[in-house]
């Protein structure tokens, strides 16, 4: 049975509890038989992954009939060593995963960043990460990758919840309810296991629409 490879940053890496990341919550979707290697982590950019050799297990093990699905964009705008250009290194990293994916026979699957959660005074939603959702879509479009477009849907999501149904989503912490956060925790990006859950749900539905993924997936536990 083919398996799922996951690569990308901490909206997607199974994480430490409060904590939880979409990739966390898939394996419960997929058909009994598929296996989900998770590796997406903390903190990286389409760049640092590769610059810090994370992609050498997904290499070894990636293998025909296997999905790579490839999620970044958080870190890629951050002003460091991670940094990338939406409009020339940031393509360039996330077509070379999918050039080695599709070399060993795996079919990779380009994702748009996730929404952030960023509402203003009227209940509009900023619109967080700049070029660099396009750009995923554009790549996707030039070179025939299938795409799931998380920015969109999250944005979505959220505006139909609203400010504060969305913000249960996310990592809220009271004073003195974690140690790590003393002082008390309310997170913008970063999901709780709930939240974890409903995003995944949302690249379920998307994948459900492309072939080679929808064959992995177990139609009966998103209805």
């Amino acid at each position: 049975m083919p398996a799922i490879y996951i690569i990308g940053d901490s909206t997607v890496e199974d994480n430490k509890p409060p904590f939880r990341g979409w990739g966390w919550a898939l394996p419960k979707y997929v058909k009994p038989g598929v296996e989900v290697h998770n590796c997406a982590l903390s903190g990286r950019s389409s760049r640092s992954f590769l610059e810090e050799g994370l992609l050498k297990p997904v290499e070894e093990g990636l293998g025909s009939g296997d999905l790579l699905m490839i999620q970044f964009g958080h870190n890629d705008e951050k002003d460091d060593e991670r940094h990338t250009d939406p409009a020339t290194t940031y393509p360039e990293y996330l077509y070379g995963y999918c050039s080695m994916a599709l070399s060993r026979g795996a079919q990779p699957v380009l994702m748009t960043p996730v929404s952030r959660r960023f509402f203003v005074g009227d209940g509009s939603l900023l619109y967080t990460h700049g070029e660099y959702p396009a750009a995923v879509r554009k790549l996707a479009a030039e070179k025939g990758i299938p795409l799931c477009d998380l920015k969109k849907d999250s944005r979505e999501l959220y505006l139909k919840l609203g400010e504060e149904k969305t913000a249960e989503l996310f990592v809220r912490l009271a004073p003195g309810e974690n140690p790590d956060f003393p002082d008390g925790h309310d997170d913008k990006t970063h999901f709780n296991a709930y939240g974890a859950d409903q995003i995944c749900r949302l690249v379920v539905r998307e994948m459900l629409d492309i072939p080679c993924c929808a064959a992995m997936i177990e139609k009966s536990s998103i209805l």
